[in-house]
């Protein structure tokens, strides 16, 4: 059994609203400001119209530019509901076909002949996620060629066999990038802007290379006692795996247009929502009580972001990030549930952490489903992050006991803190210290 952090979101659920309690959500926001807690924007819509938005804090902490509904962020692995779309209007084009295998286009790469279009899109092709990549920090700001980053990615070795098993890397939606620019002749920036952004009018959406500030464009921050300004990322590198730039507004416009039939036929859509250990064409499938909703996370540099959209009804949420020093969950849960019509409380912003116990941190490992779980501490706070995917949060319950409740995970030390057993969805894992 394979674990993905990005599947089981729960929210509380109550019933739906007519009206959207504008007032607390700012109350809430507010409260964020003034504790110097938040950094973004956020965005809420129902049936097709913005209820909602609010934006904190500053794209520019150096130069005191404060964020707005306008300002752009990078949204990280979100841009990969973006290729799989383009992946799928190129099908319906007859442009490429999603039984295909890939060693017409990188025959450099391990089981190339065996990898399909569709075990990219759906994390299925054991192609090594390049990001995870111990050296990786020490390259990830220069510029890479194609030729280099296809030369990378075949010089590692397969997971596992192609279609057998769900590994998240973000390899194979840097080689869907590629692809499209091979099948449309185009960079991936034009492709996008065509089949999308103009499409749909995206007024703050694109792909590009540099940040500029003097454009509305965020930088990304880690809060250290201060806000200390992230290296940046080359786009060259992620592409359509994580390199686009948008705004909460822009997101839930897509959104709606995807799940709308606005972009791709039902058909398609139907294959992008279809399920295989949690994970569609570019989606998340994430229960909400007898609810189900669609979307995806990201994270690139210090920069987060959430998409999650409900079909059924209507409603989407969309939040952006550039530095965060609050457990940016508990923002998307808030939001959900007034968006839903339930009371909230206001944040509790704690002056003090806690004793710092340093036997908590390090790396944890269980051989049978072949996971590694990195336990880091900064400042008194504790985050997790599983081999191939982001870091999440854990609110510290006690000296033995952490938890992660959007995702629903409980880790358990032993009293010696060499080992400990991670519950979620019913499954028990013992994790041991390395």
């Amino acid at each position: 059994m394979k674990i993905s952090f990005f599947l089981i979101l729960v929210f509380i659920f109550n019933g739906l609203s007519a009206q959207f309690d504008d007032d607390f959500a700012d109350a809430y926001f507010d409260v964020l400001e003034q504790n110097d807690k938040f950094s973004g924007s956020v965005a809420i819509a129902k049936d097709g119209k913005i209820i909602y938005r609010r934006a904190i804090g500053y794209s520019d902490f150096e130069n005191r530019k404060k964020n707005d509904s306008e300002t752009a962020f990078r949204i990280g692995s979100i841009s990969k509901t973006f290729t799989a779309t383009m992946i799928m209007k190129a099908v319906e084009e007859e442009k490429i076909n999603l039984n295909q295998t890939i060693d017409k286009y990188f025959p450099t790469v391990k089981n190339a002949d065996k990898i399909t279009v569709e075990m990219l899109l759906s994390h299925r092709s054991g192609i090594f996620n390049i990001t995870a990549d111990p050296t990786y920090l020490t390259w990830n700001t220069e510029p890479k060629t194609e030729k280099e980053l296809v030369k990378m990615i075949s010089d590692y070795d397969s997971n596992f066999e192609p279609g057998t098993e769900f590994k998240y890397s973000n390899s194979n939606y840097i080689l869907l990038s590629f692809v499209l620019e091979k099948i449309y002749k185009k960079p991936y920036s034009k492709i996008l802007e065509e089949l999308i952004i103009k499409p749909l009018n995206l007024k703050h959406t694109f792909f590009k290379d540099k940040i500029d500030g003097s454009k509305n464009e965020a930088f990304s921050y880690k809060y250290n006692g201060n806000w200390i300004k992230s290296p940046v990322t080359d786009m060259s590198i992620p592409l359509g795996a994580g390199g686009i730039s948008s705004t909460p507004t822009d997101l839930i416009l897509f959104a709606e247009a995807l799940f709308g039939g606005k972009i791709v036929s039902k058909e398609s859509l139907e294959k992008m929502e279809t399920m295989k250990d949690g994970y569609g064409f570019g989606l998340f499938k994430m229960p909400f009580y007898d609810k189900t909703a669609f979307g995806h996370n990201g994270g690139i540099d210090n920069f987060s972001s959430s998409l999650v959209y409900f079909p059924n009804e209507k409603i989407a949420f969309s939040m952006v990030s550039n530095g965060s020093d609050f457990n940016e969950n508990d923002i998307s849960i808030a939001m959900l549930n007034l968006a839903f019509g339930n009371e909230i409380k206001l944040p509790v912003i704690k002056k003090s952490e806690g004793e710092v116990i340093p036997g908590y941190t390090g790396s944890f490992s269980n051989g049978q489903i072949g996971m590694t779980i990195e336990i880091t501490e900064n400042d008194g706070k504790y985050f997790a992050q599983a081999s191939g995917q982001s870091a999440f949060p854990l609110e510290k319950i006690s000296d033995t006991e952490f938890r992660f409740d959007l995702a629903g995970i409980v880790i358990l030390f032993n009293p010696d803190l060499k080992s400990f057993t991670l519950q979620q969805g019913g499954g028990e894992f013992i994790f041991v210290k390395e």
